[in-house]
């Protein structure tokens, strides 16, 4: 959990402290910074170039970087636009440092992502005060990650408690992904299917075992009872905004094509796009998966299944074609 901060004194009171990463050629103003910040109780990391900068960014994850701008090699926008483009790194908050105070400079620093500026001279309130601000919004960040964290570790506790589903979410994760690649979805979309392939079933926490692990048919009862776990995963991951593009994923991938399915008995493009996706690599991997009450079919047995369901009206034609040309492809280049 990021640390907590005292707001009268401005100081760090958690058990763990921040790390800052200077970025600056000029040791005189490292030295100056390393001196400001640890007074402050910050740990203080610094670098001469963007080389070094990355080394210590992937080796320490520092929780802000200070950066200056005009360095040897690798300026300090082309660095802060990298970290900003990179989805490991561009959550790290930059306050980029410079003498230099030119409108089109500011503006440079705006369009490579740099969250925050500081003039030369440095004065140790204004620095201060930035820095704080910065590290409340990356301690957000932080209980956000660490939220998606333990509704992932939920899910996987899930599947978990059915042996026969193995590594079912990640096949998924990787299935739904690179078939949006394939649908030339843009970044978000994909992210959104990578995070629904795991979080599609949460709501199955709720389901007894009895019911959950059953080897012969539902009973109505119990039918109506699993066909309540779409509502429940999209009610339990709704709070978070971080995820508003999987909740239609959540709710409806047991939607069917003719409008057969469940929960809201949507059909055709009623569907959302995201849920057809996984709901088509959902059913395959079930197909080629054993199941207490089947034996898992071949390959080509479930593409044969499958084709014939979806001429029927039960899926997507078109993704469950797009969907086999992608796996006939991947074997190809194998």
């Amino acid at each position: 959990m990021a640390e907590k901060f005292n707001d009268l004194a401005g100081l760090p009171t958690s058990r763990r402290t921040q790390k800052i990463l200077v970025v600056d050629d000029k040791i005189d103003t490292v030295l100056l910074l390393r001196e400001l910040l640890t007074s402050r109780g910050y740990t203080v990391l610094s670098a001469g170039d963007a080389d070094e900068a990355v080394f210590l960014i992937q080796a320490q994850r520092p929780d802000l970087i200070l950066l200056d701008v005009i360095m040897p090699g690798k300026s300090g926008y082309e660095l802060c636009r990298e970290l900003k483009t990179d989805p490991n790194t561009r959550l790290i908050p930059i306050i980029m440092i410079t003498g230099l105070s030119d409108r089109d400079d500011r503006i440079r620093g705006i369009e490579a992502g740099a969250d925050d500026f500081l003039s030369k001279p440095l004065y140790p309130e204004e620095l201060f005060a930035r820095v704080r601000s910065l590290l409340k919004l990356k301690e957000f960040t932080d209980e956000l990650d660490n939220a998606e964290a333990v509704l992932f570790s939920l899910a996987l506790g899930v599947e978990a408690r059915d042996p026969y589903t193995g590594d079912h979410c990640a096949r998924l994760a990787r299935y739904a992904s690179q078939l949006g690649k394939l649908l030339n979805l843009d970044y978000d979309s994909i992210v959104a299917l990578k995070r629904g392939g795991y979080l599609h079933d949460l709501g199955k926490v709720t389901i007894p075992d009895d019911i959950l692990k059953k080897g012969t048919a539902l009973s109505l009862d119990e039918w109506k009872i699993m066909q309540q776990h779409p509502g429940i995963g999209e009610s339990i991951c709704r709070p978070l905004k971080s995820l508003r593009q999987v909740l239609p994923i959540i709710r409806h991938h047991h939607e069917h094509w003719d409008g057969s399915g469940y929960p809201d008995g949507l059909s055709g493009k009623d569907i959302p796009l995201l849920a057809r996706v996984l709901q088509v690599v959902d059913v395959y991997d079930a197909l080629v998966t054993p199941r207490p009450y089947k034996a898992a079919l071949a390959p080509q047995e479930a593409e044969e299944v499958m084709r014939i369901e979806s001429k029927a009206g039960k899926w997507d034609q078109q993704l469950v074609d797009e969907f086999f040309s992608m796996l006939h492809s991947s074997r190809r280049a194998a």
